[in-house]
């Protein structure tokens, strides 16, 4: 705010400051991805790495601190502790640091290290808990179950507030409140679908009911792993994959299927091929679900599905600093 001298008396221009990093959750930019998807029809990607925590769940970690604080639930100061594949733990850390809240978090040690380096960084304290059948990158039921039990653990030791991502709703009002009106906004009511990987479920339930009250036309798709398809109805195949935070080869209990049109399949080779271009022709660099989200919608344009010249919504959901590069000779 700079200050303007006047009459001898010191007056302060008007500003956007903003009051902490809360404020910074969310208005994030919708960008035309041209180049990848030169058309007919058109890509447009919700930057969500650009959320404070880098990723799209800093909506649901502020949300459901929001209502757990109204409700009575946690009480100022009290400790928070989550289960986490990363993301979620970011989010968390970002709300808890700028509220006051002592946060522990529990990951599967095949999550990407970085992401326990951020939460920590953020002052929250991150336990990383060995995997049961999964590799490193690559993280299956199994493997969240067995943190789920330490999390549990800690929750009864600290007589913490548990925020249960998975069961909350809170999550998906999130998107909702926020992201779907969003896109509704700065697509100029122009969605003709809507595509989105599946982890909790809290940001595509959210997200297509809110926009499919606006347009019950719009036609919303869920991204799954290639071999590891329950929403669609399939047997799980292929347990492990790269797509970390997703796919866990379960149907969340948050996922409604009234908001869902069908289901669209993505392999590894798909989703780090669109990781890549989104990096080498848009000059964004983001996750491996962000590439899948990507491949998915340029499957859906040339499926057949939808009009060849529709506009497709989907989101890039955090940034690839998140991630431990993983080497093409082990992308199968």
């Amino acid at each position: 705010m700079a200050p303007i001298a006047k009459n001898n008396e010191v007056k302060y221009e008007e500003n956007d400051i903003k009051a902490s990093a809360l404020e910074l959750i969310g208005n994030t930019p919708i960008v035309a991805l041209d180049r990848v998807y030169t058309g007919p029809g058109r890509i447009l990607a919700k930057c969500e790495f650009m959320n404070p925590g880098a990723s799209i769940k800093c909506r649901s970690s502020l949300s459901m601190i929001n209502r757990a604080l109204k409700s009575g639930e946690l009480q100022p100061g009290a400790p928070v502790v989550e289960v986490t594949s990363g993301n979620q733990g970011c989010g968390l850390a970002v709300v808890c640091a700028v509220l006051g809240h002592p946060l522990t978090l529990t990951m599967s040690k095949g999550n990407s290290a970085q992401r326990a380096i951020h939460m920590e960084a953020l002052g929250a304290k991150c336990i990383r808990v060995d995997q049961v059948e999964g590799t490193y990158g690559n993280v299956t039921l199994a493997d969240v179950k067995a943190v789920e039990q330490v999390g549990l653990k800690i929750v009864a030791e600290q007589n913490a507030y548990y925020v249960n991502q998975f069961n909350n709703d809170a999550n998906s009002d999130a998107h909702y409140e926020s992201t779907g009106p969003e896109i509704w906004k700065q697509t100029g009511h122009h969605v003709d679908a809507f595509v989105a990987t599946v982890g909790t479920a809290g940001t595509f339930v959210g997200t297509s009911r809110y926009l499919k009250e606006q347009n019950p036309d719009i036609k919303t798709y869920v991204v799954e792993p290639a071999g590891a398809e329950p929403i669609k109805g399939d047997e799980v195949k292929k347990p492990l994959h790269l797509l970390q935070g997703s796919g866990y080869g379960c149907v969340p209990n948050l996922f409604k299927f009234d908001v869902m049109d069908g289901t669209l399949a993505v392999t590894d080779e798909e989703a780090v091929k669109y990781k890549d271009l989104i990096g080498e022709k848009e000059g964004l660099y983001v996750g491996y679900t962000s590439g899948a989200n990507v491949a998915a919608a340029v499957k859906l344009l040339e499926s057949g599905l939808i009009p060849e010249d529709s506009w497709v919504v989907t989101l890039l959901n955090d940034t690839g600093l998140k991630y431990t590069p993983v080497p093409k000779e082990l992308v199968k």
